[in-house]
C-alpha cells in the first residue's frame, strides 16, 4: 500500500475542492506482547496535531478522499446577512479550512506513528558518594522494537478511526487585545512543527483558504508575530450588523441555534414540609436563567422542578397530623384544614420523633402505610404537598419564575423496582452487607475500599440513587418520557460525587440510548460577609422570604431618602420599580458571581449604585431612555418610544468599539449555552455599559454634526438600551424606563 517510508514525513496538503465533516479524531495505539491496542481519541488535539505528506498510491488516496468527502454549509453564500455571526462561525469556517488543506487521516496515522518512535536519553549526572565515588545511573529498560508490519497495522488502524477536523482543532479565542483584532486563530502555531513548514508558512496555507469564506465580513487576515492569525470585522459589516439588531427588536438579530436539542433543566427542588432557604435562591436562579438562554437559542426546555416529596419523614408528618389535624386525613375535610406555619409543624413532628417511643414506631409503620397506597396517609402526604406548594409559590411569583414544572422523587416512585431488577439483571447490582449496591471503577472510600453506590436500603428502602437513575431513564430512555439530548442537574457542588457515580452508572446500564448528555452544573455556597455559613443571628438558616423582603426594605428606604417627603407613602409605580430594584439585586449579585465560587452576600455591596450591579444596569437603562426622550423631543411623563431604525455612520473609535462590543452578543449567549456559566452574561452587560458611557462621552447625540449622524447615534442608543433589556430579561429581571 506504501510506496515508500518517506509516507511518513512531511506536510499533508489536500485539494481546495475536497470537502470534509467538522469533528477531529486519532487514536492512541500501543504495542504489547506482539498485540496492537487502538484507542480512539476525542479528537486530533490529542495527537499534538501531527501531519504527514503522503506518497501513498493515487488509488488509495482517491479512497481516502471519497471516505471523507462530505459537504460542509460554511461558505458566505449561506449566510443570512440579517443576522449576526461571531465566533462559532469563524470555527466552523477554519475547521472547513484545515480539512480542505490537510487529510484528517494521514494526520492520525502521523501522529500513531509519532508516538512510536524513541524518545531521546536524558544524559543522567553521575551522582558520588560521601568518600567521592561515583555511583553508577540506573540502567533504562530497552523499549520494545515494532516490525513494520506492526507499524504499518497501526498507522492503518489510526487512520481508520481518525474523524475529520472539528471546531476544538481551530484553536480560535476572542482576542485578547483591541489592536489584535476581534478573534485570534494559533492553529498554525500547533500545527507548524508536524506538517514540516514554518509557522508563518502554515498560517499562509490557512488564510488562503479561508479568504474566500469569510471576505465580505472579515478585513484581510493578518499573520502576525510567527504564525498568529489575527481577524477583523470590516466597518461595512459592523454597520450593517447593527442596523439588523436596531430593526430587530425582539431578537437583535442574534440567530437561532443550528440545530434544536430537547433540554431538561433540573433545579429550585425544595423539599416539603420545609421552608425555602438561601441555598435553594442559586439554584431556582441559576436554574432559571440557563432555561431562558437555552430557550432564546431555539431549543426545547422542559424546566423540571425535583421537590423532595418522598420518604422516610412523611410516615413521621402524617402520623403526627393524624393526632394534630385529623380532617386532614379526609379526603372530604382535607381542603378546609390550615396546617399554620409548616416548618413549626415539621420541627414539632421531628421533636416527638426524637423523645417519644412509641410515636417513632408509628411512624415508621406509617412510611410502609404511605409507600403501600394507605388510602388516609396519601390524603395526608396530599395535604403537605399541597400546603407547601402554596407557600413556595409565593417566592417563584416574587422571583418572576414561570413555567417550572412539579416532577417530585414520588412521581418516579413506580418505576424504582425495575431499577434493581434491571441493575441486578446486568449484574451491576449486588448484595453488600444486606443492602443492594452498584460499585463503579475508580470510586473509594479513603481507607482504599471500593464505595458503594447503594441503591436499595437493608430493610428494602430506596436511596436518591435509585430514584435518580429511575428519573434518567423517564428523562433519557422511555418513549413516553422527555427522551431529551442533554439533561442539566443544577445543584450545590457538594453533591458532585453523588450525580458522578449516577451517571456512570446510568451509562453502563445503558439508560442512555441516544446519547443523552447528563450535565452537573454545580453552584457553590452563599456565605455570610464574615465568610462563614449565611444564618441569621441565632444561627438559624435564612429564610428565603425573609432574605427578599429584606433587599425590598432597604431599596425602598434608598428611593425614600432621595424623595422630598421621606415619610410619605410611596406611589404604586414607584413601589413597583423599589420591587424590581430589590429582587434584582439579590438576583444579579448571585448571577454575577461564577457559580461555582462560594460568595459572600452583602445588601450594601449589591445595591450600590456602583461597580457590577443591578442597581448599576438598571441605572444605565433608564439613563439610555432618557437621553433617547430628550433627542426627539418626548417629555419625562411620555411612555417610552424608540427612534426608527437609521443608516449607522462611524465617525468616532468611540462607536466603533461600543459596536464591536454589540456585535459580540451571539457570542456571549453561545458561550453560556455551551459552558453554562450566567456571570458571562453580567460581564458583558457590564463591559457593554462602559463602552456605551465613553461612546456617549465622546458623541453628542443632541448636538450631532448633521441629522443623519444624530439618527445613527440614536440607533446606537436604542441598541444599547435593547441589549441590556434582552440580556436582564435572560437573567430574569425586569428594566425600568426611571430610577
Amino acid at each position: 500500500m506504501f510506496q515508500s517510508a518517506k509516507a511518513f514525513i512531511g506536510p499533508t496538503l489536500r485539494h481546495p475542492s475536497r470537502r470534509a465533516t467538522r469533528s477531529a479524531g486519532a487514536a492512541a495505539v500501543h504495542a504489547s506482547n506482539g498485540k496492537i491496542h487502538l484507542t480512539p481519541f476525542r479528537s486530533i488535539s490529542q495527537t499534538n496535531h501531527l501531519f504527514v505528506k503522503s506518497t501513498l498510491s493515487p488509488s488509495f488516496r482517491q479512497n481516502i478522499n471519497i471516505a471523507t468527502k462530505v459537504y460542509m454549509s460554511t461558505s458566505t453564500e449561506m449566510i443570512d446577512t440579517n443576522k449576526l455571526v461571531g465566533i462559532d462561525w469563524i470555527k466552523e469556517s477554519i475547521a472547513k479550512v484545515l480539512n480542505d488543506t490537510f487529510d484528517p487521516k494521514e494526520v492520525a496515522r502521523t501522529a500513531a506513528l509519532a508516538k512510536l518512535e524513541p524518545k531521546k536519553k536524558k544524559k543522567s549526572k553521575k551522582k558520588k558518594t560521601s568518600e567521592g565515588d561515583a555511583i553508577p545511573a540506573p540502567v533504562e529498560e530497552e523499549p520494545q522494537l515494532l516490525t513494520q508490519e506492526q507499524k504499518d497495522e497501526i498507522g492503518n488502524a489510526a487512520a481508520e478511526a481518525a474523524k475529520p477536523f472539528g471546531v476544538e482543532e481551530t484553536m480560535v479565542t476572542p482576542a485578547t487585545r483591541l489592536e489584535f483584532g476581534d478573534y485570534q486563530c494559533n492553529a498554525a502555531m500547533g500545527l507548524s512543527k508536524n506538517v514540516g513548514m514554518a509557522p508563518r508558512d502554515c498560517a499562509i496555507k490557512i488564510v488562503e483558504g479561508l479568504r474566500p469564506l469569510i471576505g465580505d465580513i472579515m478585513k484581510e487576515p493578518e499573520i502576525a508575530g510567527p504564525g498568529f492569525i489575527n481577524l477583523r470585522f470590516k466597518k461595512e459589516y459592523l454597520e450593517r450588523s447593527v442596523e439588523s439588531m436596531a430593526k430587530d427588536t425582539e431578537r437583535l438579530a442574534v440567530p437561532l441555534a443550528g440545530k434544536k436539542q430537547k433540554i431538561v433543566v433540573d433545579f429550585s427542588s425544595p423539599n416539603i414540609a420545609k421552608e425555602m432557604h438561601v441555598g435553594h435562591l442559586r439554584s431556582t436562579i441559576i436554574g432559571d436563567t440557563l432555561s431562558n438562554v437555552l430557550e432564546f437559542s431555539g431549543h426545547e426546555v422542559v424546566r423540571l422542578n425535583h421537590i423532595g416529596d418522598w420518604g422516610t419523614q412523611f410516615g413521621m408528618l402524617v402520623e403526627h397530623l393524624r393526632d394534630e389535624f385529623p380532617a386532614a386525613l379526609s379526603k372530604e375535610t382535607s381542603q378546609n384544614v390550615d396546617l399554620g406555619d409548616l416548618v413549626t409543624l415539621y420541627k414539632a413532628a421531628k421533636q416527638r420523633f426524637d423523645k417519644d417511643d412509641d410515636f417513632k414506631v408509628r411512624s415508621r409503620e406509617g412510611v410502609v402505610k404511605l409507600q403501600a397506597g394507605d388510602a388516609e396517609a396519601l390524603v395526608a402526604w396530599e395535604s403537605l404537598c399541597e400546603a407547601s406548594r402554596f407557600e413556595y409559590q409565593k417566592i417563584y411569583d416574587a422571583l418572576d419564575i414561570k413555567g417550572l414544572e412539579e416532577r417530585g422523587e414520588s412521581f418516579y416512585n413506580p418505576f424504582l423496582k425495575g431499577v434493581i431488577d434491571d441493575l441486578e439483571e446486568q449484574g451491576l447490582a449486588v448484595e453488600s452487607d444486606g443492602a443492594t449496591a452498584v460499585f463503579l471503577e475508580g470510586y473509594t472510600n479513603r481507607d482504599g475500599s471500593p464505595l458503594p453506590m447503594l441503591v436499595r436500603k437493608s430493610d428494602g428502602g430506596f436511596n436518591y440513587a435509585t430514584t435518580d437513575l429511575a428519573a434518567i431513564r423517564h428523562r433519557a430512555e422511555f418513549a413516553d418520557g422527555e427522551m431529551a439530548d442533554r439533561v442539566l442537574y443544577v445543584t450545590d457542588a457538594g453533591q458532585a460525587q453523588h450525580f458522578d457515580m449516577v451517571f456512570e452508572a446510568a451509562k453502563k446500564a445503558g439508560y442512555l440510548p441516544n446519547g443523552t448528555s447528563l450535565e452537573h452544573t454545580p453552584f457553590g455556597l452563599v456565605q455570610g460577609e464574615d465568610g462563614k455559613k449565611f444564618a441569621t443571628r441565632s444561627g438559624d438558616t435564612v429564610k428565603l422570604k425573609d432574605l427578599l423582603d429584606e433587599a425590598i426594605r432597604i431599596a425602598g428606604e434608598d428611593v425614600r431618602s432621595r424623595r422630598d417627603d421621606p415619610e410619605a407613602e410611596l406611589p404604586d409605580d414607584v413601589k413597583e420599580v423599589v420591587n424590581t430594584v430589590g429582587i434584582g439585586a439579590v438576583k444579579y449579585a448571585d448571577l454575577s458571581m461564577n457559580r461555582e465560587s462560594n460568595y459572600k452576600f452583602s445588601y450594601e455591596r449589591m445595591l450600590n449604585l456602583n461597580g457590577n450591579t443591578a442597581p448599576y444596569m438598571l441605572y444605565a437603562y433608564a439613563r439610555i431612555c432618557g437621553i433617547v426622550r430628550k433627542a426627539t423631543g418626548h417629555a419625562d411623563g411620555d411612555s417610552m418610544k424608540w427612534s426608527e431604525p437609521a443608516k449607522i455612520i462611524i465617525t468616532d473609535d468611540a462607536e466603533l468599539q461600543l459596536i464591536r462590543s454589540l456585535v459580540k452578543l451571539p457570542d456571549v449567549l453561545s458561550e453560556v449555552e455551551n459552558e453554562l456559566y450566567p456571570n458571562r452574561l453580567c460581564d458583558y452587560l457590564f463591559e457593554t455599559s462602559q463602552m456605551f458611557n465613553k461612546f456617549y462621552e465622546a458623541c453628542s447625540v443632541n448636538n450631532a454634526e448633521t441629522e443623519e449622524i444624530k439618527a445613527s447615534r440614536l440607533s446606537l442608543c436604542t441598541v444599547t438600551a435593547g441589549t441590556i433589556r434582552l440580556l436582564m430579561g435572560l437573567l430574569g429581571i425586569k428594566v425600568v424606563e426611571r430610577l
